[in-house]
């Protein structure tokens, strides 16, 4: 459908004539806006929210503001009062005008933010990721953060928490409560599936349900619910349906045999269904590109086009992309229904997404070229021709590399000071080079993971080790024999280590091994401006993109118990110290943002252990580019027979899945293994045909771009353009 590709860009003529005459009236109200003289033009047919606020649209299509303190994401109405889930988080109203805050008892994140030197903060109600309303009691509402469901009885005025299960990671991702007929609560977990709590009961505790879900192939778990929708039902209780956010499935719970039955597919094998609505007779949902209707009873679909044309164009009204909206039951009508839409960029069409900065970032193909093999010509010039033979467009090269040292001179003398310019590349010539090609220059910045960084000034920046005192590294410990006297001496390794008696028997020792990474500390805002003037610079001579790696929270050792972050300010956590470095960069470069990520953190709704959470950091980037390497996944994970496809379907869903999570504001480049790692599946099966399925999966999942890694630089593995038929893919559809 043509969904905002010319929606809020062009109005119709017929708004364009309405537009002149509210023009015209405004003319006549000096001080007034067009939205605010319009507010007596109510009764409203629709409720549109944007980024901006809420506005009432009545039934000649002109809008007026009803309230613009954030972006709103959901509408619900009962008999009683309005509700919005919004990003200032829970706002309840009786008459669309005087809104109230209902957020007393839940959580809140605080953002630091730093400018001219000066360090304050923005304390925010945490990320609500659903917000629902009993279907037969309007003071019961119920909404869930990234780890806790809250239940209110008062409409929200204040919030009980309910906790979650004893989930291993974060990742709610739905919520729902109803009456079966005891009050029910459900939550849907992006790893973990439905789980239900009837909060009423004595000694209440979370109980899965996921009988009958369709399961990520290769696991024991459902794949990711997106939306649970009530319907009142009779003695025995309510109905609840369900859909999921990586397969175009709808299904409907049997609660006396607590399993789930698929009322409806699509029949693809890759699709996304969201905002149920669950009405007298039928469901209504958005999946990819259009607005369902299912009946409830028959089981037969219709396609809502009268509902996609009026979201567009509301849209061409307010000249805006809308992220809520809301069909009022007109009165004449005894039978027409409410209905609340979330979620519509899965309306948008794919040209439509594209911001400049996206544009400029997008299709693009290329590979790592290690810094190394940059210095010269003569080094340079097989990575120059194996990006002219495989017809690629793009080179990410490190500017600041593991190890913290700088890979050119800059100009910025304070930068020196932080970081250690080690065998620097000659930056003008390399960029003349690359641009005379037109290819491509992104530069890698290793953010975190900095040794240089953090044994400056006494360890000022460095992550702390609170158990001895002295800047943290990571460590692991082996258990070994005291090694014979008289053999061989054992040859040092690369990485430090330390040994010890084994306290429990002396005929054993304790080796411990030092990982080879030093970290400094993600809440430091003198870091975050470090890196910011360092990708400041270098736009400036000549990059075209920012690649931050390493935007993470360190993740490896027996001690990181013992890591003390003495940077944090009170109320942060790990993804806030995330948004709060990315607020930062932002404001200072105009250049596309590219953050390279954990395979897992773009497969599952989750910012576990990193702090990288795909659903939060994407506002603020241009490009993810998650390393979805096949040999870093469990060895059995997506390997169903043939089982040389795996890197096909890692590829092909990982690339939709991460698109899916981060509702389509960013581009999605993958990293692609291009390097042998001995471990079973890759002893097995890595060849030329594992690296190109991992290209055909990417081609297929939309084309977005790739990097190819090799941390050698030998990318003899890569595919040429004639490797791929006419569509770019060897993959038939029934193997993938």
């Amino acid at each position: 459908m043509a969904m905002y590709r010319d929606g809020f860009r062009t109005a119709s003529k017929r708004n364009a004539v309405l537009y002149i005459a509210l023009l015209v009236f405004c003319i006549a109200v000096p001080g007034k806006t067009a939205a605010q003289t319009a507010s007596s033009a109510g009764p409203w047919t629709y409720l549109a929210g944007t980024e901006k606020g809420l506005y009432g649209i009545n039934r000649y299509g002109i809008p007026s503001a009803l309230w613009n303190g954030g972006e709103v994401r959901k509408i619900l109405k009962t008999d009683s009062y309005w509700a919005l889930l919004t990003d200032q988080g829970i706002l309840v109203s009786q008459d669309l005008r005087v809104w109230e805050p209902r957020n007393e008892g839940l959580p809140v994140k605080t953002i630091k933010v730093y400018e001219t030197g000066e360090k304050s903060f923005i304390r925010l109600v945490q990320e609500i990721k659903d917000l629902e309303i009993h279907p037969a009691d309007p003071d019961i509402m119920v909404c869930a953060v990234k780890d806790a469901v809250f239940l209110s009885r008062d409409a929200g005025k204040t919030w009980r928490n309910l906790r979650m299960p004893a989930y291993r990671t974060n990742g709610i991702k739905a919520v729902a409560a109803a009456g079966m007929p005891e009050l029910t609560v459900f939550l849907s977990h992006s790893t973990y599936g439905i789980h239900y709590i009837q909060p009423d009961k004595p000694n209440a505790s979370w109980t899965e349900l996921n009988g009958g879900l369709e399961k990520l192939e290769t696991t024991n778990n459902p794949d990711e619910i997106s939306d649970m929708a009530a319907v009142p039902g009779a003695e025995t209780g309510s109905e609840l349906y369900v859909s999921q956010t990586f397969r175009g499935r709808v299904y409907r719970l049997d609660w006396e045999t607590k399993t789930f039955a698929m009322i409806w597919s699509d029949a693809g094998d890759f699709g996304t269904v969201d905002s149920l609505n669950a009405g007298r007779d039928s469901l209504t949902f958005i999946r990819d590109g259009s607005i369902t209707e299912l009946d409830r009873i028959s089981l037969q679909t219709k396609d809502r086009q009268d509902y996609s044309a009026a979201i567009e164009r509301s849209a061409a009204a307010l000249g805006t992309e809308l992220t809520a909206f809301y069909t009022v039951p007109n009165p004449l009508q005894p039978r027409s229904e409410g209905l609340s839409f979330s979620e519509l960029w899965l309306l948008r069409d794919e040209d439509s997404r594209l911001s400049p900065r996206l544009d400029l970032a997008d299709k693009k193909d290329g590979l790592y070229l290690p810094v190394n093999h940059a210095m010269d010509p003569v080094s340079l010039r097989p990575y120059l021709e194996v990006i002219e033979e495989r017809d690629l467009n793009m080179v990410v090269i490190d500017m600041k590399d593991d190890y913290g040292r700088l890979r050119f001179t800059p100009k910025n003398p304070e930068l020196a000071k932080k970081g250690r310019v080690f065998w620097p590349v000659d930056l003008e010539n390399l960029v003349k080079t690359m641009k005379d090609r037109d290819i491509y220059m992104v530069a890698r910045i290793v953010v975190f993971k900095d040794p240089e960084l953090a044994k400056k000034e006494g360890g000022k920046f460095a992550v702390w080790d609170a158990a001895v005192n002295q800047p943290w590294a990571g460590y692991y410990e082996t258990r070994r024999p005291v090694p014979d006297p008289s053999a061989e001496p054992e040859q040092p390794g690369p990485l430090l280590r330390e040994i010890r008696p084994d306290p429990a028997d002396p005929a054993y020792e304790i080796v411990r091994t030092y990982y080879d990474e030093r970290w400094v500390d993600p809440y430091s805002e003198e870091v975050w401006e470090y890196t910011a003037a360092l990708a400041q610079e270098l736009c400036e001579r000549g990059f075209d993109e920012i690649q931050f790696d390493y935007i993470r929270f360190p993740t490896d050792g027996i001690n990181l118990g013992s890591a003390q972050y003495r940077w944090r300010d009170p109320g942060m956590d790990m993804e806030s110290a995330m948004l709060s470095f990315l607020r930062h960069v932002r404001s200072r470069i105009d250049a596309p943002i590219s953050i390279d990520i954990y395979g897992a953190n773009g497969w599952y709704r989750t910012g576990a252990r990193t702090g990288q959470e795909v659903e939060l950091l994407a506002p603020y980037v241009d490009v993810i580019c998650p390393m979805y390497y096949p040999s870093h996944f469990e060895q059995d994970f997506l390997a169903q027979s043939p089982p040389e496809l795996r890197p096909y379907r890692i590829y092909y869903q990982g690339t939709q899945r991460t698109d899916r999570i981060a509702r389509g504001r960013v581009i999605v480049r993958p990293y692609v293994q291009a390097f042998f790692l001995n471990v079973s599946y890759d002893r097995q099966y890595y060849n030329l045909d594992y690296v190109r399925r991992q290209v055909e999966g990417v081609r297929d999942a939309g084309n977005p771009g790739i990097t190819y890694w090799n941390n050698s630089g030998r990318y003899g593995d890569i595919p040429f353009p004639g490797d791929f038929d006419s569509t770019g893919t060897k993959t038939p559809a029934s193997q993938r």
